[in-house]
């Protein structure tokens, strides 16, 4: 009961969230690595934080030299993956990129409990079924005043968890539950984003946006209330950006290009220019713990 009223809540302030002249929430951006600028020749912030993760770079500050030196030993190892004596620019962009997502998992940990009932370490779809919304699934949601949008929200969900599960065995590993929740996160979720967002904003149906829907999901006039400007401006972004094709809708393609924009990968770049620091393809151990231990000390 209470986990189907807190999804509940969620769809609620997604929708109140979208309501605000914020069109950017649409929109997925990756996760910065730091707020610090990349600036080498004044500080080493971002090296920093983007190697250690924001919440862990704080943790270090507070060591002494030796605690951070002996930390930042086990860290480099567990980054070298085969073993060889060396990290290779794969195995520090994925280790970057595994700080870079650390708040996502950090989600998804904080949930796993709730939906792994029998304690196998996976979820099934029955567990997840079963824990969100068990409680009216026998009545078909006839106790809910809105048993709709309940049903609707199932059914939504039901197919988020068949396309994350990609063995087809209805159940979800870690990997593939990260996938159920976060599916901007990952390629092969990334249709079935665009097919929730076009669902969410398509009021008539027709499978496409055209731009009344399409402001109407970010604005909604009262009476006499003046149009702000902003909704002008995003009215000329659908027609001479979001629409390419000028054809007065954004269909699955053009909605892709908008809501999940490619992006620069920032930990590919940090993990180039960690490794160009040790003046080597591949760093060994002692140069990155070396060079790592000043990021931490300067």
């Amino acid at each position: 009961m209470m986990l189907l009223n807190s999804l509940a809540s969620l769809y609620f302030l997604a929708a109140v969230a979208f309501a605000v002249p914020a069109q950017e929430k649409r929109i997925h951006h990756q996760p910065d690595l730091s707020d610090h600028a990349h600036d080498d020749a004044h500080s080493f912030q971002y090296d920093h934080e983007a190697f250690l993760g924001k919440e862990e770079a704080k943790t270090f500050d507070q060591l002494t030299p030796e605690e951070s030196k002996d930390r930042l030993a086990k860290i480099v190892d567990r980054i070298d993956t085969d073993k060889d004596g060396y990290v290779s620019h794969g195995e520090l962009h994925y280790w970057i990129k595994h700080r870079q997502r650390r708040y996502i998992e950090e989600n998804v940990n904080k949930h796993w409990k709730d939906y792994d009932k029998n304690q196998d370490d996976k979820i099934s779809w029955e567990e997840y079924k079963n824990t969100t919304y068990g409680y009216y699934l026998g009545e078909e949601f006839d106790d809910i005043d809105d048993k709709e949008t309940y049903k609707s929200m199932l059914k939504r969900d039901e197919r988020r968890f068949k396309t994350a599960d990609r063995d087809s065995d209805g159940i979800a590993t870690h990997e593939e539950f990260t996938a159920f929740l976060h599916p901007e996160e990952f390629d092969y979720m990334k249709d079935l984003v665009i097919q929730e967002t076009v669902e969410d904003i398509d009021k008539n149906g027709d499978g496409k946006i055209n731009l009344e829907e399409y402001i109407g999901d970010m604005y909604t006039a009262e009476d006499g209330e003046s149009e702000p400007d902003w909704v002008q401006t995003e009215k000329k972004h659908f027609s001479e950006i979001r629409d390419t094709n000028k054809d007065g809708y954004l269909d699955a393609d053009e909605v892709g290009q908008w809501v999940l924009p490619g992006e620069v990968d920032h930990a590919d770049n940090e993990a180039k220019h960690l490794i160009h620091e040790t003046d080597t393809d591949k760093a060994c151990l002692e140069s990155l713990l070396l060079l790592c231990y000043l990021l931490t000390t300067m």
